[in-house]
């Protein structure tokens, strides 16, 4: 195997007994569109896979961990952790971005920092895991990678996801609640790709992209907070 992907299971601390799985949850399929002739697949369905089992580890987790909080702050706190800002964070934490295997145009428009790519790929790799091994070495990677997050994150007062703190900015600003529209939806159904909008009255702030309308419309939101706060 590519020594590099060597190097990535000593960063994420597991060693696969297949490493094929690891191949395919690091091949973005923009990759794939310039190598059809080697029969690759993308990681979108480990994605889709691993998404699943973050939901309901960190559901769980954050359940036992803080049985003092209601149902809205738990909600709250999970789609702050999950949130793809959080998990490209996670991403950048273990430099994934230095292994996913991308087309030449995707890392010239910077792909190996994209946080939607980071975050995906995240969730591919905690997917491959659990193919690979089961469910056990997969939570043990998001105690791993996750915990210090958690901590961080159920320390502040208040909980607030990317949407929710972009509405109380543009409410505060402009008195106005952030709109949402999609702009585009492109791809098969196994492999979508939305562009969402968000405005504040007819005011265009910012657009963002995702496999999936919520996850396009809490990029814009990201986008959207960094502008009103004067972060870009």
């Amino acid at each position: 195997m590519n020594q590099n992907f060597k190097d990535l299971q000593v960063k994420i601390d597991y060693t696969f007994k297949d490493e094929n799985k690891l191949v395919k949850a690091l091949t973005h399929r923009s990759y794939i569109n310039e190598h059809r002739d080697e029969n690759l697949q993308s990681n979108e369905t480990y994605e889709f896979l691993g998404d699943s089992i973050l939901e309901f580890w960190i559901s769980d987790k954050l359940f036992r961990q803080f049985p003092q909080f209601n149902e809205g702050d738990l909600t709250n706190l999970r789609s702050l952790i999950v949130c793809t800002q959080n998990l490209s964070l996670i991403a950048s934490n273990i430099n994934l971005g230095n292994f996913i295997m991308l087309s030449k145009g995707e890392e010239r428009h910077g792909g190996r920092t994209n946080q939607s790519i980071l975050a995906d790929t995240f969730e591919a790799i905690l997917g491959s895991i659990y193919l690979d091994d089961g469910i056990v070495p997969a939570f043990k990677f998001l105690d791993k990678t996750l915990t210090e997050s958690i901590s961080k994150l159920s320390s502040k007062q208040i909980y607030k996801d990317p949407k929710s703190l972009f509405q109380e900015i543009a409410q505060s600003k402009r008195g106005i609640t952030p709109k949402y529209q999609t702009v585009s939806e492109s791809g098969p159904d196994h492999q979508k790709n939305f562009e969402v909008a968000v405005y504040v009255g007819e005011e265009l702030v910012a657009t963002g992209c995702g496999n999936s309308k919520q996850k396009a419309e809490e990029d814009a939101s990201i986008k959207a907070t960094k502008i009103f706060t004067n972060l870009v």
